[in-house]
């Protein structure tokens, strides 16, 4: 990487649990500067403006995510493996991404439902790309004659995304993980009742 490109990843890096903790409105240029330890000018040296600099935070949170649940995986497993260890990933990762704000695509979609269009769009990005994950586990474990062929897998998937932002939304919000345990018990119900052969 050049300089340049070393500075704009060090300045996504540095403010990456900044700006999922305090919001992207709430996170002001003298935050950046504070975090990074750089000028305003430097920081703006290096990024058209705050909207930039804040879209590619999302970014780099978002691929941080779906990185650490793709490590949860593997060829070998099979598809109830796979589904269980992505569940997993949320069970077990729970306090350490709530020390961080939590998770950061369900804090921006909200933040920026109505109020950061260039933000709504990464958002809904990443849920679609997430969806597509779980649709690919689910028409795999179809070919392999482990799950149900005739389910509609896209739907599950995102009901599995439902449940899973409704329970750390609630979690979040009561400060407790019990919400998002409950529904990723349901989740594993749902696919041994619903998806296994």
């Amino acid at each position: 990487m050049s300089k340049a490109e070393k500075t704009r990843q060090f300045i996504i890096e540095s403010t990456a649990e900044l700006f999922n903790k305090k919001g992207y409105a709430g996170t002001s240029l003298a935050d950046i500067s504070e975090k990074t330890g750089l000028t305003k000018g430097s920081i703006y040296g290096n990024f058209v403006n705050k909207d930039e600099v804040a879209k590619e935070v999302f970014r780099y949170n978002a691929k941080r995510l779906s990185s650490a649940i793709e490590n949860q995986l593997s060829a070998t497993m099979t598809t109830r493996e796979k589904l269980i260890a992505f569940l997993d990933y949320y069970r077990n990762s729970w306090e350490h991404n709530f020390s961080r704000g939590g998770c950061p695509m369900m804090n921006t979609a909200i933040e920026s439902d109505d109020t950061m269009p260039f933000l709504k769009t990464e958002v809904a990005t990443s849920f679609v790309n997430w969806s597509t994950k779980i649709t690919g586990i689910l028409e795999d474990g179809k070919t392999k004659n482990e799950i149900i062929n005739s389910i509609n897998a896209s739907e599950y998937a995102y009901l599995f995304i439902m449940l899973i932002e409704g329970g750390i939304l609630l979690s979040k919000t009561t400060n407790s993980p019990n919400h998002l345990y409950q529904a990723l018990d349901r989740i594993i119900k749902i696919i041994d009742t619903e998806l296994i052969k």
